[in-house]
């Protein structure tokens, strides 16, 4: 019998594999060999199948003639998980503008506006670090809506998109401008301003989809001019 508490082996394997390919230690052109992962992460196959089950469930994986590769998004994917970013957190918002849901979690967009002003003085290097505070805020703010099913589906479109975002540091400039649109979000959200704090959500994002689609169109021009040259 398992110890109470006890996290269950395959679980271990499927959060670490999941980290790893948030971070982008699994190589998204190399094979998931079973027989390799398992040998990597000191376990035998079983567990490592039942990981790479759940995740290619997720959506974190996708399978080849040959096996199952790390989920890499075409362009077009990369616009619509945008696109579905935007549905919901703004779907977030939207539920507190109807009068049969109670106001945000107040304290807890408090407690994310309070971070995001400390970042206007000091701002935060671009890096994980900065990458997992945009994630958190954005997640806090839709957890503040009540509806964990919308949370959830959040956590996989970051999944799906992280390993993406890890390769585009942004510029001082963009660094600044989405801390002053998480303050002004965060701010009409506590005021009770939800129109506001709608547009501006939506502006916010609607950029973010702009900005990476252009610097994903523009990594694969350059790699397709790399492909006709040669030192």
């Amino acid at each position: 019998m398992a110890r109470r508490g006890r996290i269950p082996l395959s679980e271990r394997v499927y959060r670490a594999l999941q980290r790893d390919l948030a971070a982008g230690v699994l190589v998204p052109t190399e094979r998931l060999g079973e027989e390799r992962l398992a040998e990597n992460y000191g376990v035998s196959r079983t567990p490592v199948r039942e990981a790479l089950a759940r995740l290619y469930a997720d959506g974190l994986l996708e399978r080849h003639p040959d096996g199952l590769y790390p989920y890499r998004p075409r362009v077009d994917e990369l616009g619509d998980l945008y696109e579905l970013r935007i549905v919901l957190e703004s779907r977030g918002i939207q539920r507190h503008l109807e009068p049969h849901t109670r106001r945000h979690d107040i304290a807890a967009i408090e407690k994310e506006l309070d971070i995001w002003q400390r970042f206007r003085d000091q701002p935060p290097e671009p890096g994980a670090e900065l990458t997992a505070a945009d994630e958190q805020f954005h997640l806090t703010l839709l957890a503040a809506s009540g509806n964990a099913a919308l949370t959830d589906a959040l956590n996989t479109v970051y999944a799906r998109v992280r390993p993406v975002r890890a390769l585009d540091m942004p510029t001082p400039e963009r660094i600044a401008a989405m801390t002053e649109d998480h303050i002004g979000i965060a701010t009409n959200l506590v005021s009770g301003d939800l129109d506001t704090a709608l547009r501006t959500l939506h502006a916010h994002l609607t950029s973010s989809r702009a900005h990476v689609l252009t610097r994903a169109r523009r990594a694969l021009e350059l790699t397709k001019l790399a492909q006709a040259v040669r030192e």
